[in-house]
């Protein structure tokens, strides 16, 4: 029986989505603002605390690397293993697994 609750699918989901964006640019990298406006662009409704609080899970699960650019505003890289996650080569409970392509 599953017991997630739709919070927990949202923020297993939004978590997919950061990690997508960040496998999408140039240098794997980009800032929190910019992933929070990749977020509502593709309808993840999401708050900047939202985005900084998912970045910083990430982080501690070596998905992603975090650097302040300015208070308030991280500079996130994705790793090789979040890379692995994008992919589906990976499994990391709390983020959505991809579905095939």
């Amino acid at each position: 029986m599953n017991t997630k609750t739709f919070a927990d699918r949202l923020r297993e989901d939004r978590r997919l989505v950061l990690l997508r964006l960040l496998s999408e640019q140039n240098g794997y990298m980009t800032n929190s603002s910019i992933l929070h406006a990749g977020l509502h662009h593709m309808g993840v409704a999401s708050s900047r605390d939202d985005v900084l609080t998912d970045l910083y899970w990430l982080r501690d699960q070596d998905l992603v690397r975090l650097s302040e650019a300015v208070p308030g505003v991280e500079v996130a890289v994705l790793t090789g293993r979040g890379h692995d996650v994008v992919q589906g080569s990976a499994v990391v409970p709390g983020v959505s697994r991809p579905s095939p392509k």
